[in-house]
């Protein structure tokens, strides 16, 4: 224990103390204030979303299924629609809408195909639900998702998913490449 107090005197026998003119300094570091957060730009960009995605949308060119989500843009091989019916396309993202009111869903769906528009995602599968919890068990999102897709030019091609994928209660999207 000596041996160890003698070693630190030993050690420390030249060091000097601080004078008390630098003991007295603090230095007060002030954080950047923050930068402005552009709330009317993030309000302008969220109606855009929303008005991209129209309720009255009329489509023209959907194939006729009865109950089944089917469409295929004009310019496309006939097959693409088989190849998707079958899974030909691994599903890269899934979005589930079950459970929201029309204009949250609208803009989920909105932001969800704009991000995967910029990660360049092909083949999504979107999950809408039945209907079952809804006003007179109709499928309300199922038919508002129908106009909302034909309308976006990156899809191609949509239809109903396999019932290991959710049957009438999802549609499995393709979109267009990067």
């Amino acid at each position: 224990m000596a041996d160890d107090l003698d070693l630190f005197r030993e050690a420390v026998k030249d060091a000097k103390p601080l004078a008390k003119t630098l003991k007295d300094k603090r230095v007060i570091l002030r954080p950047a204030p923050p930068r402005p957060i552009p709330k009317m730009l993030i309000a302008d960009e969220q109606q855009a979303l929303a008005d991209s995605l129209s309720d009255d949308y009329i489509p023209t060119e959907e194939m006729e299924s009865g109950e089944e989500l089917l469409y295929l843009r004009d310019g496309h091989a006939p097959d693409i629609l088989k190849k998707l019916r079958r899974g030909h396309w691994v599903t890269q993202q899934v979005l589930d809408l079950h459970g929201l009111l029309v204009e949250e869903a609208r803009t989920y769906t909105a932001q969800f195909l704009n991000e995967c528009k910029k990660r360049g995602i092909r083949c999504v599968r979107i999950i809408h639900g039945k209907g079952l919890g809804s006003k007179n068990r109709q499928p309300i999102l199922k038919n508002k998702l129908r106009g909302w897709l034909m309308q976006r030019d990156e899809v191609i091609a949509y239809c109903q998913a396999r019932q290991v994928d959710g049957g009438s209660g999802a549609v499995v999207v393709l979109l267009k490449a990067g």
